[in-house]
């Protein structure tokens, strides 16, 4: 007789919690191409999951696709939850989700691009761009975090435009 193991797959990962207890960000010069930032005030479940896969597929996002429609809708339909989208040329092209149920303490949920727009600037223009909006809302923190499993350049990014590490630590997690 052969038991066959569902479990899931653990592998070792660091993941990295950032902060921003100021005003930070800085000045970067806006890509090419017509660039439009919108505030999704009320997602639908369908769009904030083709957004969701479509930029955390390559880096293992899972935290979001294991909830259901209806928990998924209860969180990012709340009115505390900001979620913006990046276009470029009327074209999706990442999005970025602040939790903002604690006004003085807001996290950067979700952020990044779709794959194909990658290596052009857009990352630290919208980076940047979400970091004025928060800014603007006078929170005593920005937060958020990122690991291994994130781009490459994500952490990078992060402290470049800011942000520094207040906590590191090593978990075993789905892949």
């Amino acid at each position: 007789m052969t038991i066959e193991n569902d479990a899931p797959d653990l592998v070792e990962v660091t993941v990295y919690h950032l902060e921003m207890r100021e005003p930070g960000g800085r000045e970067v010069s806006t890509p090419q191409g017509r660039i439009d930032v919108l505030e999704v005030d009320s997602p639908s479940v369908d769009y904030y999951r083709f957004l969701y896969d479509a930029v955390g597929r390559n880096y293992r996002w899972l935290s979001r696709r294991k909830m259901s429609d209806g928990e998924l809708a209860s969180v990012i339909q709340h009115p505390d939850t900001r979620m913006f989208v990046l276009h470029v040329d009327g074209a999706p092209a990442g999005f970025a989700e602040l939790d903002g149920r604690n006004e003085l303490d807001i996290e950067l949920v979700q952020f990044g691009l779709l794959g194909e727009h990658h290596g052009r600037g857009l990352g630290t223009w919208f980076l940047n761009w979400v970091i004025r909006e928060v800014w603007n809302q006078n929170p005593q923190r920005f937060w958020l975090h990122t690991c291994t499993f994130d781009h490459p350049a994500a952490l990078k990014l992060y402290q470049k435009s800011g942000f520094q590490i207040f906590k590191e630590e090593q978990l075993r997690r789905e892949y």
